[in-house]
């Protein structure tokens, strides 16, 4: 007689995670049922799946998916949001729950803080500064340095304090379904640091209330901000996946002109940069920006790093860097993007490849508007690559790197030195991606 199994029936495997996953539901909690063997796993918990980019790579990306009760928060305030995070150096796993909206311009006590309480007692005023370095008298040869420049250093300082939160390695930030879970004006900076997730977030109008005027920027000068929705800076094995960036609603056309240039308040969206490296950006929706992603801070940056996926995104009114990549391999697959303008916001370019960087773009979509030049999608500085095919430019096959080549006179290569192998979810078509990702990209998404 054959001895009984001790192992449950398959019935009753899926009995009990579908029960858990209801139990769940009544309980407010939010649960990815993965498949009938499997245990029902929170979206708190859940870590970046095998092979799913670059940051699959090596050790994974687990986030703070060991943490333990002491270390699981649940957070709606900033100062709840720094005390949560606690010291960067501090490597324990943690969760941080995000729920609703945490607005970083507030003080410790939750009062609103503004532009000039960051500038009060610094001696910075706006109409002073203009004033100093009106290129008229003080020349466009040299940047500004003085009592103005100190204290506007100052009065920058102090927004920095407020609002740029560090994280530590090993921790998963989360937000709550259902709640509109976000940061407003605020800066997460992952930097030196290693595994980390962040998820369901909504990061809007992080604005920098005091931007330097650069006289040597350009032909004509520029005013250059200072703070990323999110930063990337030396760190590995991060997952960014389901958030949403904007600049709303506070939109770069209401920016005033000083100088002749644009007063611009908005820096980057999501910036990789001083030698990140293992990186996936899954599943978000980037709009409403100009200067959204940033690979590499400069043509200097580290040579064998700057490793980075990007798949199943969606970009819409997105002025440039979606993204601009440096010397990094890149993969930018199954993404979709469109270049209509949108409040304001008219694309220069969709991807730069430049400083000897190897991107594969791969069976992503775009749409353009009538009049729309495919030869704009792509841009480089003659020493960046972008292989890959099917690419969609209003559902028909496209090769965007010919159209490009066709009508500039620095040409992107064509060959990388890697293939993809991390590539799990690829789809092998882009045909049907400007309709699933409408309802499966973005901050509440998941739920």
């Amino acid at each position: 007689m054959a001895s009984p199994s001790h192992r449950r029936s398959l019935r009753k495997r899926r009995t009990l995670v579908v029960s858990a996953a209801v139990a769940a539901a009544a309980l407010g909690t939010s649960l990815f049922v993965m498949n009938a063997n499997a245990e029902a796993v929170d979206l708190y918990h859940q870590t970046l799946a095998a092979k799913d980019g670059w940051a699959s790579s090596g050790t994974g990306t687990t986030g703070g998916a060991k943490a333990d009760a002491a270390h699981t928060f649940t957070v709606s305030t900033r100062a709840e949001l720094v005390k949560a995070l606690g010291s960067v150096s501090d490597t324990t796993p943690r969760i941080i729950k995000v729920k609703g909206t945490i607005d970083a311009n507030t003080d410790d006590a939750g009062k609103k803080l503004t532009c000039a309480n960051y500038a009060s007692g610094t001696g910075y005023s706006l109409s002073a500064y203009l004033k100093a370095f009106d290129p008229a008298t003080y020349g466009t040869s040299k940047l500004p340095s003085g009592t103005q420049e100190t204290a506007r250093a100052a009065a920058q300082s102090k927004q920095a304090k407020n609002i740029v939160f560090r994280v530590p390695a090993n921790t998963s930030i989360v937000g709550v379904p259902g709640t509109k879970a976000g940061i407003s004006g605020g800066m997460l900076q992952i930097q030196n640091v290693d595994n980390v997730i962040v998820r369901n977030l909504t990061f809007a109008a992080t604005e920098d209330c005091f931007p330097q005027w650069d006289p040597t920027d350009g032909d004509d000068g520029n005013w250059n901000s200072n703070y990323d929705s999110v930063t990337l800076r030396g760190a590995t094995h991060v997952w960014a996946d389901h958030n949403t960036f904007t600049d709303a609603p506070h939109f770069d056309s209401a920016n005033p002109k000083y100088y002749g240039r644009e007063y611009q308040i908005h820096d980057g969206a999501l910036d990789i940069t001083k030698g990140s490296d293992l990186v996936t950006v899954s599943r978000n929706q980037f709009t409403n920006h100009d200067k959204t992603m940033l690979i590499g801070s400069s043509d200097t940056d580290s040579v064998g790093k700057l490793r980075v996926s990007i798949h199943h995104n969606v970009w819409k009114g997105i002025m440039q860097r979606a993204p601009l990549a440096r010397i990094g391999q890149i993969h930018i697959y199954n993404n979709v993007y469109d270049v209509t303008p949108l409040n304001g916001y008219t694309t220069q370019y969709s991807i730069n490849s430049r400083a000897k960087a190897q991107v594969v773009a791969q069976n992503n979509h775009w749409t353009v508007p009538s009049g729309g030049k495919v030869a704009k999608l792509l841009s480089g500085d003659g020493t960046g690559s972008v292989a890959g095919t099917g690419n969609l430019v209003n559902g028909t096959a496209t090769d965007l790197v010919a159209a490009y080549n066709a009508a500039s006179s620095k040409d992107l290569k064509t060959t990388v030195n890697w293939t993809p192998t991390l590539t799990a979810g690829l789809e092998s078509s882009a045909k049907n991606l400007p309709t699933s990702l409408a309802t499966t990209t973005g901050a509440g998404a998941v739920q």
